[in-house]
């Protein structure tokens, strides 16, 4: 395990990071592992453990889109309850808003003492939807990356950073089983970091709706919002505020903050560090508090919960309402108009399945 430096000034970690070393092989070496659901998680996880070895059973509905496609690429597809009643770890990778369901009518049925009810994102057991029994292993191995990525990743010889979790330990090897699954997906390669099913829960859920996709999208577009109605083509309020966000996050993801700022000019750096704090000040800090503390009670997890079981009309309206947006149709024209318009297209056919 490799989380310290020579370097005395050097930052101290709080959590334990672990590669491919540290992994034990033989801690997955000889059981079954039913992958439920082929979607972006689940095509990525199913096929990297084949690859490194491990005997793999897909869980799919009888009538799912997805069984000619793990058919094709060489896997065993079962029902649900069956690929559950043959295996010995359970990764559940279907959709949150389904997991309860599928948890009732297929897992908890099937699953035995001593088996591994694993997870890639801690929602359902940190919101006690699903109550596990206390006879099984309950672990999380989570990719910090969609599938397609993890898949590709895995391919090049790459390794994708994920998180490993235990929740429930009653065979005393669900650590070591958790990294070896991690190592078997590559993300040992990379990094694992271990943390907690309320701890990933928790700033997951915050930073995607306060920085990555809530605050980010209504940051772009107030950004452009504030250009067009001041006179100026929309065509450059696009690229201002949003084509060009991308250089600046691949700059932050390279080299931190302090990159970016040497990678820009002096007056971008000036005037970010005049005005940032201007625009994202103290009341956007109560507010992301606020966020934070509605994701701590569980009145996102309530709301989210109530919203699925009501039909999502809250959700389709505000879905509806996004992509009617202006800048949606400036975007998509201006980027039909660029040569890497055709790289894109065949990118986004990679994605197709990351919400299937």
């Amino acid at each position: 395990m490799t989380t310290e430096t020579d370097d005395d000034d050097a930052y101290s970690f709080d959590s334990k990071i672990y590669y491919d070393d540290d992994a034990d092989p033989t801690a997955i070496a000889g059981k079954t592992v039913a992958v439920l659901g082929y979607g972006s998680q689940g095509h990525a996880h199913a096929q990297n453990l084949d690859d490194s070895g491990v005997d793999v059973v897909v869980g799919l509905r009888e009538d799912s889109s997805s069984r000619a496609a793990a058919e094709s690429d060489g896997l065993r597809v079962e029902t649900p309850g069956d690929a559950v009643a043959a295996a010995d770890i359970v990764s559940v990778l279907v959709p949150d808003t389904v997991q309860p369901d599928v948890y009732e009518n297929a897992i908890e049925p099937n699953l035995e003492a001593g088996d591994t009810l694993q997870f890639a994102h801690g929602f359902n057991i940190h919101y006690n939807q699903i109550q596990p029994p206390e006879d099984v292993d309950v672990t999380m191995v989570a990719p910090k990356s969609p599938g397609h990525l993890v898949r590709r990743n895995y391919e090049s010889d790459e390794g994708t950073p994920g998180l490993l979790a235990v929740y429930q330990d009653v065979t005393g090897e669900a650590h070591d089983e958790g990294l070896a699954y991690a190592a078997a997906i590559g993300c040992a390669r990379a990094g694992v970091i271990e943390t907690s099913f309320r701890e990933e829960t928790e700033t997951d859920l915050f930073g995607e709706q306060a920085v990555l996709c809530g605050g980010v999208t209504s940051l772009v577009k107030q950004g452009y919002e504030t250009l067009v109605e001041a006179g100026y083509s929309p065509e450059m309020a696009y690229f201002e505020c949003l084509n060009e966000l991308k250089l600046i996050v691949d700059l932050m993801y390279e080299d931190g903050l302090g990159g970016m700022w040497q990678s820009v000019s002096d007056t971008a750096e000036y005037g970010g560090l005049t005005q940032g704090d201007e625009i994202v000040d103290e009341h956007a800090r109560e507010n992301m508090e606020e966020v934070l503390e509605q994701v701590q009670n569980g009145q996102f997890a309530r709301e989210w919960i109530a919203e699925n079981q009501a039909g999502r009309p809250s959700y389709t309206q505000l879905k509806t309402r996004e992509e009617s947006h202006e800048i949606e149709q400036v975007g998509e024209e201006l980027r039909g108009l660029f040569a890497w318009a055709e790289e894109d297209e065949e990118s986004d056919e990679e994605k197709t399945e990351v919400r299937a």
